[in-house]
């Protein structure tokens, strides 16, 4: 047996920080068939526009489409079926309740490999309003300007 091989990342959330303001982070596993996770490890996933939702006391993720598999036959999966989410019973219950008080939202982070298991990093999140983010992108614009002025007269 070979060593167990660090994180691969297959998928991350591009417009995560650009779209909420994250409170706190969960890695979660996932409730996969066999073509899905050949299909990861062909790095073909996309988290855009895909969300958690609680059904029950169990979470779930929707919205996130995994490609079929090049290779697969009838057996083939779903690309955009909703996949459980695997979380420790505390876990779930807390997240239960800010969800629902708070007015807070849990979106995918990222979805990568950990020691040869599909792991994804769960976000829970606020979304930030229209003139939060016009701060942010000032903020990256004067950074940007400051980082140029200083390479120009180095």
């Amino acid at each position: 047996m070979g060593k167990p091989e660090g994180e691969k990342i297959i998928a991350r959330s591009k417009d995560l920080l650009f779209k909420y303001e994250v409170m706190e982070r969960h890695e979660a596993g996932l409730v996969l068939m066999g073509t899905e996770v050949k299909s990861l490890r062909d790095g073909r996933a996309n988290l855009k526009d895909s969300y958690c939702r609680f059904t029950g006391s169990e979470l779930f993720l929707i919205g996130t489409h995994i490609s079929m598999y090049s290779h697969g036959t009838h057996g083939n999966h779903d690309p955009e079926r909703p996949r459980k989410l695997l979380l420790h019973k505390r876990e779930l219950t807390r997240l239960h309740s800010k969800v629902a008080e708070k007015g807070l939202s849990i979106v995918p982070a990222k979805l990568y490999f950990k020691n040869g298991k599909a792991k994804l990093e769960i976000a829970l999140v606020k979304g930030k309003k229209l003139y939060d983010r016009r701060e942010d992108i000032k903020r990256k614009d004067q950074k940007r300007e400051m980082e140029r002025a200083i390479k120009k007269y180095k």
